[in-house]
């Protein structure tokens, strides 16, 4: 008897449109509104890519403000990603939101990224998907910052959007330890990978790639 065929893993990537003065707006000090948007475009256009090929036809960019702007477009119809706009609310609002609508359009993990990290490639989203389906009904990449980069989930399970999403203390160095805390008295097994740092502060702008400080 053959062994059913485990469902591909999924991506979504949460994505505002990057424009000065929306994307990237604390990087500004350092490079101004218009290479904050520059560098802003070049991560997502990086997230993307890297998305793409560990999932092919299975990424899904969730945008905002909406899905018009311009790269948006591009990259859905360069790389065949799905787009969706991202709905109002906090971000965990909004994190929920996209595991629900993306686990009721299927079977197979989900893995849901920031765009703003460069150290998030395919090998590392295969890493992530392989340890749901081996190890833990949820995955991580936590961030140097105290957050995370990454999360995964295996499947629905109840209660579980509520313990990771609802009532967080967003864009704090809490947010991993709180989330720990809460997967824990929910008995919930998690797996976590190297931490990465993502693009926020101006002091950031040192860890980025060789050659991307001046985002061409």
């Amino acid at each position: 008897m053959s062994t059913p065929a485990v469902p591909e893993v999924r991506i979504a990537i949460l994505a505002k449109a990057p424009m000065p003065g929306l994307a990237k707006t604390r990087l500004a000090p350092a490079l101004g509104a218009a290479g904050a948007a520059a560098l802003a475009e070049r991560l997502l256009r990086h997230a993307a890519a890297q998305a793409a090929a560990a999932a092919p036809g299975r990424v899904t960019l969730w945008a905002a403000p909406d899905a018009t702007h311009p790269v948006f477009t591009q990259l859905q119809q360069q790389l065949g990603l799905a787009l969706a706009v991202q709905p109002a609310g906090d971000l965990g609002a909004r994190m929920a939101h996209v595991f629900e609508t993306t686990f009721a359009t299927g079977d197979g993990p989900v893995l849901l990224m920031g765009s703003d990290i460069p150290a998030l490639d395919s090998a590392t989203l295969r890493r992530a998907a392989a340890a749901l389906r081996t190890q833990a009904a949820v995955v991580f990449v936590p961030a140097l910052d105290g957050g995370y980069a990454l999360v995964g989930l295996r499947a629905p399970r109840q209660g579980l959007l509520a313990a990771l999403f609802d009532g967080m203390t967003w864009s704090t160095p809490q947010v991993m330890d709180q989330t720990r805390q809460r997967l824990a008295a929910l008995g919930v097994p998690h797996a976590e990978l190297p931490a990465v740092a993502d693009i926020d502060e101006p002091a950031d702008l040192a860890r980025l790639p060789p050659g991307w400080g001046d985002a061409d």
